[in-house]
């Protein structure tokens, strides 16, 4: 593992107004106080590994190699679910084994995995592995302790996939995978997709009640309160409204089909 400063993410559905992310933090604190602690979020909608696979994607690429990432969307704790953690790629990961991280890596078989080893020492809550499991293991992990000190060996995560736009030359349907928080619609339609496919066409969007014209750079290429497509940061296209909620004008979420259809060359 990178022996720079030991960095761990977190990512949960557990929101801040409670006390469950501080406890998670401080039981790794107690373990090596020269952690550093990243929140990704901890907003994701609750339960929805889905969410929280798409917003760890558009985070992952900017940590250093060696981070341990903490991920704890987690509607199966205290049931049969595997509680597991990886190696893939020069990260680390720890978590429940939900689907999660195989949607999170596209793949079913990370470079290493263990399922976690429970400490029969100390007391674990049925319903809080976060604290009792996840955390102290993310802490040992980042410290320096081998993954295969953590648990027994694995091989294949619970599989989970992305739906995939289906595409030809008239046109592209795909679907939305995410609703931000200021409303705009990200779809799974990429960047490198759409271009292969459009080649300069006049390009009209429908999704939810909306019909939206074109693909445009930024939200302000358009008057205040109208809708646009755009490629986001990830890349991905987006239906958006300048200064105003995609989602909730248009009656969008997250599942609601995209369909692009091409017209004639532009010019």
């Amino acid at each position: 593992m990178d022996r720079r400063t030991p960095i761990v993410t977190l990512t949960t559905d557990f929101g801040t107004r409670e006390g469950y992310v501080g406890a998670m933090k401080g039981v790794m604190l107690g373990i090596n106080p020269n952690l550093t602690l990243v929140d990704i979020t901890h907003e994701v909608q609750v339960f929805d590994v889905m969410a929280a696979a798409f917003v760890m994607q558009q985070s992952l690429q900017y940590f250093q190699p060696g981070t341990v990432h903490l991920v704890v969307v987690d509607p199966g704790v205290g049931s049969t679910r595997r509680a597991v953690a990886l190696r893939h790629n020069d990260h680390y990961f720890v978590g429940p084994d939900n689907g999660l991280f195989a949607l999170l890596l596209e793949t079913e078989t990370p470079d290493q995995m263990v399922e976690l080893s429970v400490n029969e020492e100390q007391p674990l809550s049925f319903t809080f592995h976060g604290r009792d499991l996840f955390a102290p293991a993310a802490a040992r992990l980042a410290s320096g302790t081998p993954l295969e000190d953590l648990g027994t060996p694995a091989s294949h995560l619970e599989p989970l996939h992305w739906a995939l736009p289906i595409d030809d030359q008239e046109g592209i349907r795909g679907w939305v995978v995410y609703v931000d928080h200021f409303g705009n619609c990200i779809t799974n339609i990429s960047r490198t997709l759409f271009e292969e496919r459009s080649e300069g066409r006049e390009v009209t969007g429908y999704a939810g009640s909306g019909i939206i014209h074109n693909i445009h750079h930024t939200y302000s290429d358009v008057p205040v309160g109208e809708t646009l497509m755009l490629f986001g940061s990830g890349n991905l296209l987006e239906v958006a409204v300048n200064q105003g909620n995609a989602a909730t004008l248009l009656h969008i979420q997250r599942g609601t089909p995209i369909n692009i259809v091409f017209g004639h060359p532009i010019g």
